[in-house]
């Protein structure tokens, strides 16, 4: 489940690494929710796409998931785990950051989507 959880993890990391905001929000279900860490949540695939098209153009980049722990349970799909990403800090150097990452998916039409992503 672990290998299953990381290949979905790994193409929503690719995707943002390619700078490709709209084939972000494809991977979320119509329902789907993004709850930023501090911020309030953000719903739809649009409105995700819209939001981290907003985190690339501030200059985050090289997006990376690890998946530490995978569940499924009626029919949804829980990962948990840690992400990591570069962006600008103090005096124009790269800095990086990271936390505690968590995807709930469900399978909707042809494949999984997520409906909750939230991290601190």
């Amino acid at each position: 489940m672990s290998a299953q959880g990381q290949a979905i993890a790994d193409v929503w990391d690719q995707t943002f690494k390619k700078g490709d905001t709209v084939g972000l929000g494809r991977l979320y279900g119509e329902d789907g929710q993004v709850i930023p860490s501090g911020g309030s949540p953000v719903r739809g695939p649009e409105g995700i796409a819209a939001f981290f098209a907003d985190l690339r153009a501030k200059g985050l980049k090289d997006h990376k998931i690890t998946v530490q722990d995978a569940v499924e349970k009626g029919g949804a799909l829980i990962f948990t785990g840690r992400w990591q990403l570069s962006g600008p800090g103090e005096g124009g150097r790269t800095q990086d950051y990271g936390g505690n990452w968590v995807n709930v998916l469900e399978r909707q039409g042809d494949g999984w989507r997520t409906v909750l992503h939230t991290w601190n």
